[in-house]
């Protein structure tokens, strides 16, 4: 499921997936062992966005926020994208790098836990 994502938005994702963040790099040394059997794509395009981490199956998407998601106007921007996001039915979780990078286990945790309850009908 693209969403209609244009041929500009799968060169970004590449892009993104060739220069991931320490934090990304660092959670998808997890989620690309298949956690409780669930496989997740890193930089999915979807229509006008890239997630950062999309398990199709579930319908979640995993989100990691650097520095710049504290300004208002970016506050804002991610509301709205949430808001796209779960208008098609996909479950949109969001981590601070920080969070990643000093609190692993407590993320996996998490999502073992969300992973366990199944997909959502």
């Amino acid at each position: 499921m693209h969403n209609g994502a244009s041929p500009h938005i799968f060169r970004n994702a590449h892009k993104l997936r060739v220069g991931m963040t320490e934090a990304e790099t660092k959670l998808w040394e997890y989620l690309r062992q298949k956690p409780l059997g669930f496989k997740f794509r890193r930089q999915h395009p979807l229509a006008f966005y890239i997630l950062d981490f999309y398990c199709h199956k579930m319908k979640l998407s995993i989100e990691l926020d650097g520095e710049y998601h504290h300004s208002k106007e970016q506050k804002e921007k991610d509301a709205e994208r949430t808001e796209y996001i779960n208008s098609l039915g996909i479950r949109e979780i969001r981590y601070p790098n920080s969070m990643v990078l000093n609190n692993l286990e407590v993320v996996i945790n998490e999502l073992e836990s969300l992973l366990k309850e199944g997909p959502k009908p």
